[in-house]
């Protein structure tokens, strides 16, 4: 499983790393440039919840918390971020990651709800990944109040296969931060508007999914 997350992380990375250099507002302050991370004895934990359509082989956790901690590389004995989930369903981790790179919690964040859409509309997750990473750099509503900054988008509202992904066509991406852009990103929710109806595959077309609003958010404490 930590090899599986290092992999996935690394591929969201490669993604986003080859988009266009002039972003857009909401990209900017969503991959704002919040390295170099010094949490020394401090650990960041966010609330996890997800729900969905119970499609077998999707990760069934239901709630639970994510934690960004700093530990020592034994490697060479320098600092490196790690990430630990842990929900009703078990406990996995991910990393290391470099406390001078990007926001490990978010690209955390992304690739999960790139892989639950995928594994529940049979698409491919190249393809979700790169559509997400074009709503993020190119468009998205900004929204400044009470010393908050919300970012919004819909990532597959105008996309030509919209029709075939029983319902993620209204996904909507949401962004809480602070008015400090290197702080972390307090809220991060992934939700449809409408209920997913998930495409199974053929060897289990005889098991019935119950359609549901997917909603996948993470909030910080």
């Amino acid at each position: 499983m930590l090899h599986h997350l290092r992999s996935a992380a690394a591929a969201l990375l490669l993604t986003l790393a080859a988009a266009p250099l002039a972003a857009g507002e909401a990209g900017d302050l969503i991959f704002a440039e919040r390295g170099p991370w010094a949490l020394g004895d401090r650990v960041l934990t966010w609330e996890l919840t997800r729900e969905g359509p119970a499609l077998p082989g999707l990760n069934p956790a239901k709630a639970g918390q994510v934690t960004l901690a700093e530990e020592t590389d034994p490697a060479d004995g320098k600092p490196v971020l790690k990430l630990h989930q842990k929900t009703d369903a078990g406990e996995r981790g991910a990393g290391p990651f470099p406390v001078s790179g990007g926001d490990p919690v978010l690209v955390f964040f992304l690739e999960n709800t790139a892989r639950d859409m995928a594994t529940m509309t049979g698409g491919s997750p190249f393809y979700i990944r790169n559509r997400i990473k074009d709503a993020v750099f190119q468009g998205g509503t900004v929204r400044r109040e009470g010393g908050k900054v919300t970012v919004e988008m819909q990532p597959f509202a105008e996309d030509p296969n919209r029709d075939r992904m029983g319902g993620f066509q209204t996904l909507t991406l949401r962004f809480v931060m602070g008015a400090d852009p290197k702080a972390p990103i307090a809220e991060m929710v992934a939700e449809t508007a409408a209920p997913v109806t998930v495409k199974l595959p053929v060897e289990m077309a005889n098991q019935p999914v119950a359609p549901a609003r997917y909603l996948h958010s993470m909030v910080m404490k």
